[in-house]
């Protein structure tokens, strides 16, 4: 009888450690839950845009300028709900250019220019997991650490995206084939 709710649980255990897709870009409204924000909102004139490609993935590509206060770009998702818990890791697969963005996590908040970041150090031209547990990122206002924002709570993250701001001028590209959550077992 030992052996049944041993199968059980080991059944149980694999099902919760199975990545749940969050974003993926194979559906025909994919490009709707997404948008880009620009250093524009501060003067900058930095150029970032984003498409769905034919092979399915979102490809994230511009230039990154410094003139006139700039030096960000970023695609983020829309506001909703994740549905992410404490313990949860973000686990994406990117292949980029060489350069290091920045996954960011929005919550609604008064700051301004708040997020959670984690660093994403891409490999020119490779594919790449990158996993990125959720108490790694940390809270940020205009790419400053913020000490006193505390940690992350998952449940009010409803939005994510990913960013370019690492002072070098010049063209761009990252391309996403999907984002998940890793959700470790109770």
């Amino acid at each position: 009888m030992l052996v049944l709710p041993l199968l059980f649980l080991g059944t149980f255990v694999m099902a919760n450690d199975t990545p749940k897709v969050l974003f993926g870009f194979t559906r025909a409204e994919a490009a709707t839950e997404w948008q880009t924000v620009n250093d524009g909102v501060m003067g900058g004139v930095s150029e970032g845009k984003f498409k769905i490609t034919d092979a399915k993935t979102l490809e994230f590509f511009g230039n990154l300028s410094l003139e006139d206060n700039g030096g960000f770009t970023s695609v983020r998702t829309k506001a909703k709900k994740l549905g992410l818990e404490k313990g949860d890791t973000l686990v994406a697969k990117v292949r980029g250019d060489g350069r290091e963005y920045s996954l960011n996590l929005y919550v609604s908040t008064l700051r301004i220019a708040f997020s959670y970041r984690a660093t994403v150090q891409t490999k020119k031209d490779e594919w790449i997991e990158v996993k990125l547990p959720l108490d790694k990122f940390e809270a940020t206002s205009f790419g400053r650490a913020v000490r006193d924002a505390g940690p992350v709570d998952p449940k009010e993250v409803n939005a994510l995206g990913f960013l370019l701001g690492d002072k070098k001028a010049g063209p761009f590209k990252l391309e996403v084939e999907w984002i998940k959550v890793k959700r470790t077992a109770r």
